[in-house]
């Protein structure tokens, strides 16, 4: 009876809330001034290149590139690229660093949009500490910074034509955002995620480091069933919107057939496609991606 009514209650909670009981609060209320400022630019080609920091909240400035092509028309579209695990952050998507598969913020501008790539937490250039903000998790900083990267974005973009796109960490970061900030209307998760069960065969012990969801060890034991919510509730709960995933078979750390059981509960907008490589975003899945980017897009 009390495990019936444990159950009933969860399923009357919304899915943004039940997330906030694993990451903390979405802090809404620190949506103060961006405070934006410019501390390099280089231009290559018909690419600008502005390396900024955003205030997302007061003292904490975010680095971050923003990226657009000289000859924009009026409202382009916009993108926030967001990185994978690398010490080169946001370097990496906008080709500066790493792997040529995954500048995919440089690609993205020289397509006609206005990027923006930010650094996450303890990447790149980004030395701040959440906890000392008082954040229960870094998962949650990441969702804020990356609102406030949004907000940076509408003042180039057009504010109806927003998208995300990432790969791995940035990959399930592009998800979590799309929860709590409906602007984003259009999501790319390459190797980001997959169920909870099927995750590391059910230990869960990856996602409760310092750069994601503590709690998921001193709350949940790291036990799928005892986690309030799992990445298929977040695929139906953005059935509204475009979703690419990219989810190869070979990928070592995201299962691909726990893929497969999530997209069963994803709606009619989104597309899966599964590369027989492995942990990778290969050049022909990115055209793929950009090409249903754009298609989505433009219906906005």
């Amino acid at each position: 009876m009390i495990a019936a009514l444990g159950l009933l209650l969860l399923s009357q909670t919304t899915l943004p809330h039940r997330m906030e009981e694993a990451m903390g609060p979405f802090p809404v209320i620190r949506r103060g001034p961006l405070n934006v400022r410019v501390v390099e630019e280089r231009t290559q080609g018909s690419l600008l290149f502005q390396k900024i920091t955003y205030e997302s909240e007061p003292g904490d400035a975010v680095p971050a590139w923003l990226i657009r092509r000289s000859d924009l028309p009026k409202n382009p579209p916009g993108m926030l690229c967001l990185h994978q695990t690398t010490k080169f952050g946001k370097d990496e998507p906008a080709g500066f660093a790493g792997k040529p598969t995954l500048h995919y913020a440089r690609e993205l501008a020289e397509r006609g949009f206005v990027v923006i790539a930010p650094d996450y937490p303890s990447l790149g250039e980004n030395t701040s500490d959440p906890y000392a903000m008082r954040y229960v998790s870094t998962s949650m900083k990441g969702i804020w910074n990356h609102s406030r990267a949004i907000d940076v974005l509408v003042e180039y973009a057009g504010a109806t034509r927003i998208g995300s796109i990432g790969h791995s960490l940035g990959g399930h970061n592009s998800l979590f955002l799309a929860v709590f900030d409906p602007r984003v209307k259009v999501i790319v998760t390459s190797c980001g995620f997959t169920s909870m069960a099927r995750y590391k065969g059910g230990n869960l012990k990856g996602w409760d480091g310092w750069r994601y969801m503590p709690r998921f060890a001193t709350w949940y034991n790291n036990l799928p069933e005892k986690v309030p919510w799992d990445f298929p509730e977040i695929l139906s709960f953005l059935s509204d919107r475009a979703i690419f995933i990219n989810a190869p078979l070979r990928d070592d750390n995201f299962d691909n057939s726990g893929v497969r059981d999530c997209v069963r509960s994803a709606g009619k907008k989104t597309v899966a496609v599964y590369p027989d490589v492995g942990h990778e975003f290969p050049d022909d899945i990115r055209g793929q991606a950009y090409n249903f980017i754009e298609k989505n897009l433009k219906a906005q």
